[in-house]
């Protein structure tokens, strides 16, 4: 930050008629840093990624289970962390703030997140990813419901975003991949949205690494719970689940569940939110782009169009709800 130069000749001006008028205060642009955009280059390709590791987890892992055995395993080493380097006071909550952070854990990690896993079984990861793109759609819708109008530019987004999504489900539609699975992508984002909105306007922990650790604890244990009385565990080999399985089930934990989140939960103090919130329409592409590269999944005009007509959705809605 720099001090803004002053003319040294109007300086010397003096006039006893009246004081001189304070000089205009201006602000030097915030210098985006270089390690804003590596963090932002975590949240970009990492969270993108999920989708693909998702996949290939669910080849040869039974959904619910892989899903709760993800966020109970990443909320207890993220619990681990919180506790030693900043106390295990750092974990103490109010009743009320713990049953707040559960009751989102079960919303984003059980049916936002759960839901997801369960349909990529039968929908490729890409089409999920551009499904998902509509998140920020819903939350304007539940804004707005609350009283908390939304911006033209937020309206039309809004718009794009449900003609985006009604082109995407033509794949389920027409039969070139399940129904089912179309829709239960749709339930996981309106689960998702009510999770975000919801998370504003109860009492939650203070810090948000407590919360997200009380989160996926509770979700992934939700999970679990689930997975049992779907009987996944039945006819569950262990030994029959391939290393890329494992290998992307590692993966999710350690790069999707705790470093994508710790950027995350960085940038929402270091960067600008609109800034930030492009991750929101750059994550599908990676999503998609990944898809087709690692599983050959196939680009049809349906996902390429909608796809579009998300993206840019979205990005109307951040460019115009979520200003700095």
């Amino acid at each position: 930050m720099t001090s803004p130069a002053v003319d040294p000749a109007a300086s010397e001006v003096q006039t006893s008629a009246a004081p001189a008028a304070p000089a205009p205060v201006t602000r030097a642009p915030r210098r985006i840093s270089g390690a804003v955009w590596a963090a932002l280059g975590i949240v970009y390709v990492v969270w993108g990624s999920t989708y693909l590791g998702i996949r290939i987890v669910v080849e040869t892992m039974p959904p619910f289970l892989s899903a709760g055995a993800r966020f109970v395993t990443a909320g207890l080493i993220l619990a681990g962390i919180i506790a030693w380097r900043q106390g295990p006071a750092a974990l103490k909550v109010s009743p009320k703030q713990l049953a707040s952070a559960v009751v989102v854990g079960l919303l984003l990690i059980l049916g936002g997140n759960g839901l997801v896993v369960l349909a990529e079984t039968s929908v490729p990861s890409g089409l999920a990813a551009l499904l998902i793109a509509v998140v920020p759609a819903w939350v304007v819708i539940l804004k707005a419901v609350s009283g908390d109008r939304p911006t033209a530019g937020g309206v039309t987004g809004v718009l794009l975003g449900l003609a985006g999504l009604a082109v995407l489900t033509l794949p389920g539609l027409s039969g070139d991949v399940k129904a089912g699975g179309v829709f239960l992508v749709i339930a996981a984002t309106l689960s998702w949205s009510v999770g975000s909105f919801s998370s504003s306007r109860i009492p939650m922990p203070a810090n948000p690494f407590t919360a997200s650790a009380y989160e996926m604890v509770a979700g992934g244990l939700a999970g679990l719970v689930v997975g049992l009385l779907r009987g996944e565990q039945h006819g569950l080999d262990l030994a029959a689940v391939s290393t890329r399985s494992w290998a992307a089930l590692a993966y999710l934990i350690v790069f999707g569940s705790l470093l994508a989140f710790t950027a995350y939960a960085w940038l929402l103090q270091a960067a600008p939110l609109s800034l930030v919130a492009t991750y929101a329409y750059v994550n599908p592409v990676v999503a998609v782009v990944l898809g087709a590269l690692v599983l050959n999944e196939a680009l049809t005009w349906p996902i390429v169009l909608g796809g579009a007509i998300v993206v840019g959705g979205v990005c109307l809605i951040v460019s115009t709800e979520r200003r700095v």
